[in-house]
């Protein structure tokens, strides 16, 4: 009688358990990607609960953050330096807008782009979550430790610049996820 293969197409040893697939590729818990997304995870847990009672979600958090930096920002630069996509964007941008906590008006230059800035609506909320950022951040400081935070931030940030690099350079074609 001749082996019959389950019907996954997976093989399996004589007591029925399933043989591992291996990708000619490293780990997956150590690929980079997920790497950086377990330690961006680990740090927003951090944040959430105090973000959420202030009744902010964390785009609606880096969206303001970032306005705090400008005057005004056009919404395809706002979407980029809060690596956010333009139909996200824009549905927070009206959420916003519509808390009074930011201000849209179209470009002088060109009529056909919008300009947003954070309002005083939104400094004072800025105002009053900050307390509690900073205490976060000092308690991430503490665990951590300043100078291994100060070293891992300057550590991504060479590899934000040297990929950037390498996407110059016409290397860096593949997809946002890959």
């Amino acid at each position: 009688m001749a082996d019959k293969k389950p019907p996954n197409g997976s093989r399996s040893d004589p007591g029925g358990a399933p043989e591992l697939r291996r990708a000619p590729m490293r780990e997956f818990s150590r690929s980079l990607p997920m790497s950086l997304l377990r330690a961006r995870e680990a740090v927003m847990r951090q944040f959430r609960p105090s973000l959420r009672s202030y009744g902010l979600t964390e785009q609606q958090w880096r969206i303001l953050r970032a306005l705090t930096t400008v005057d005004t920002i056009e919404v395809t630069e706002l979407a980029r330096v809060a690596f956010l996509l333009g139909p996200s964007l824009s549905r927070i941008l009206r959420d916003l807008e519509a808390r009074e906590l930011i201000e849209r008006r179209t470009a002088e230059a060109d009529l056909r782009r919008g300009v947003v800035s954070i309002s005083p609506k939104g400094l004072k909320l800025i105002e009053a979550v900050a307390p509690n950022s900073e205490a976060i951040y000092a308690e991430i400081t503490h665990r951590y430790g300043a100078r291994k935070l100060g070293e891992l931030q300057d550590m991504l940030a060479e590899l934000e610049h040297s990929l950037a690099a390498m996407e110059l350079a016409g290397e860096g074609d593949a997809g946002p996820d890959e």
